[in-house]
């Protein structure tokens, strides 16, 4: 396969903003590409949320969030939730591509940080892929019930995908690996409405419709990743490769929560952090959000990043937390 070239520039990156914890992410996420990529090219969008019947209380974003955003560069576009909201705010993800301009798109969640070069970069914006930082969250195998294989290609079936492509058979039948899955905290492509309208009727129709092989599988909160594989594959994308390493790699980090950030991710990405948070402008809303005073103005987080090895950590990320939250620094 011959290799992408390099990423233009010219692409949207868009993160989801809104009130309370999400604005001070989406300024750490500006901050972080201001830093690291000062010559981007591209659009940053910071798509929010509108009041309406699908919210109990407005989704807008302060109004020092806001100033602070556009200072850094970031567009901020409104969006209608006119499917998801407040019962299903992972929806946003979907609902918000329809506020992009018509160009290529980057999908980031907003707990990301910018910390290498994106043009380092080899998008095929004509060949979608997404995140393999994942678990095998879902499905849940039940003893009696239908195994991997029987659920996924009961899916592919119900529109019409060609299951046996998709497949990874490097690993073994019945693997949760050996079936396309993604995390849903990146994903690219180059057309946002079109694949908008694709990525909003398949999780209807999952939803909505299931067929009888997902009747034991909850969809809260994995309705938008066992969609996202599907559509993927409709526009003829899959797993990335090589050339997008830097995703979840030297150019980006999805960290989550702050406190799995210091106990887990590279001394760079606690670098950029910390660098984006003492900028003073950020520093006047930032120290609003408890994790970010108590870990970086507090200097917490560096007694957070002493309790563990980086080069040796606990398997199960629920070590970590319980570890954490028996210090006192789980914090979200």
């Amino acid at each position: 396969m011959t290799e992408p070239s390099p990423a233009p520039q010219d692409y949207t990156i868009v993160a989801i903003g809104q009130k309370g914890r999400l604005q001070y992410e989406a300024i750490l996420l500006a901050g972080s590409l201001r830093l690291t990529n000062p010559g981007f090219a591209g659009r940053l969008v910071i798509a929010e949320p509108q009041p309406g019947p699908r919210w109990k209380s407005d989704p807008r974003m302060d109004a020092p969030a806001r100033e602070v955003l556009e200072g850094l560069g970031a567009t901020i576009l409104p969006f209608e939730n006119k499917v998801f909201g407040a019962d299903y705010p992972y929806g946003n993800k979907i609902e918000a591509l329809t506020a992009l301009p018509a160009a290529p798109f980057l999908f980031l969640d907003t707990d990301t940080l910018v910390t290498g070069d994106l043009a380092s970069l080899r998008f095929d914006f004509d060949r979608p892929a997404a995140s393999m930082r994942r678990e095998g969250t879902w499905p849940q195998i039940e003893l009696y019930g239908p195994g991997y294989g029987a659920i996924w290609k009961a899916l592919y079936d119900k529109f019409g995908l060609d299951f046996a492509s998709s497949l990874d058979l490097t690993q073994p039948d019945e693997y949760w690996q050996r079936y396309l899955y993604f995390n849903a905290g990146w994903f690219f492509h180059r057309d946002p409405r079109a694949f908008c309208a694709r990525f909003l009727d398949y999780a209807l129709a999952i939803r909505d419709t299931p067929p009888p092989e997902l009747v034991l599988q909850e969809f809260d909160p994995w309705l938008d990743q066992v969609a996202l594989p599907l559509v993927i594959h409709s526009f003829g994308g899959g797993r990335p490769g090589p050339h997008l390493a830097g995703l979840d790699g030297d150019v980006t980090c999805h960290w989550r929560t702050l406190p799995l950030l210091y106990a887990r991710e590279s001394d760079r990405v606690v670098e950029v952090l910390e660098a984006v948070a003492k900028d003073q402008p950020l520093r006047k809303v930032l120290r609003d959000f408890a994790p970010v005073k108590s870990l970086v103005y507090q200097n917490n987080g560096k007694r957070a990043r002493a309790l563990f090895d980086r080069a040796d950590l606990p398997r199960r990320e629920q070590v970590i937390r319980n570890t954490l939250k028996r210090e006192g620094l789980w914090l979200r």
